[in-house]
């Protein structure tokens, strides 16, 4: 958790210290990026950075968060909205839609979110990914538990195994979706819309298929 000292600070300034390490950890990943330079380009000391935040773990682990709160935020209609009226896989190919979107505007996030899901020390590793497994997580539970609710999921069905799959995909397409050359054999960029939406269903329609109810839609 931040210090107090960065509690204090005025709310413009911490938005600053954490669009530069916003940057600087998407451009060149946690363990690799400079701290000088996030210090640099907030306008602050790089000792003051060790005065907001008790380590580096601290750091990576707050940025990661707070990526995360604004992604989930811009989501969070999609984990609330749904009750039933139509049919579940439609929701959460229209929803995935709205994932690919985001990412594909918002290159801050995309670059926290590539650093977060690709970094290879354990340790940092395990610091960035368990508090945005456990928003992601929390979300998701909700939303797939309505859908068992309205009976577009079975009762029994295994919500932590479909959970877990939806949390490894949601990354790839967050990242792979906007390379300039994906090497995916089913392409969400280059296409049309249509293709795009169809895409997705592709991959949908069968990630549901052991958890759907028997009477489904």
């Amino acid at each position: 958790m931040p210090t107090a000292t960065w509690t204090r600070l005025s709310p413009t300034r911490r938005e600053r210290v954490l669009i530069a390490a916003m940057d600087e950890f998407g451009t060149h990943g946690y363990s690799t990026g400079s701290l000088n330079v996030i210090a640099r380009e907030a306008g602050v000391a790089k000792g003051s950075l060790f005065q907001y935040f008790s380590g580096k773990l601290d750091l990576f682990s707050y940025v990661a968060e707070q990526t995360s709160l604004r992604v989930y935020a811009h989501m969070r209609p999609w984990l609330d909205g749904y009750d039933g009226t139509g049919d579940f896989a439609t929701y959460l190919v229209d929803a995935l839609e709205a994932w690919l979107e985001y990412f594909a505007e918002h290159p801050l996030e995309r670059g926290v979110a590539a650093a977060t899901n690709m970094e290879m020390d354990p340790a940092v590793h395990d610091a960035v990914r368990r508090p945005v497994n456990a928003m992601y997580l929390a979300g998701l539970r909700l939303l797939l538990e309505r859908a068992v609710d309205t009976g577009d999921l079975r009762p029994d069905a295994d919500l932590d195994a479909l959970s877990s799959l939806l949390l490894m995909l949601l990354p790839h397409l967050a990242l792979v979706a906007h390379l300039p050359a994906p090497n995916s054999p089913v392409q969400f960029t280059g296409v049309s819309p249509q293709v795009r939406h169809g895409n997705l269903e592709r991959l949908v329609i069968p990630l549901l298929a052991d958890f759907r109810a028997h009477d489904d839609r």
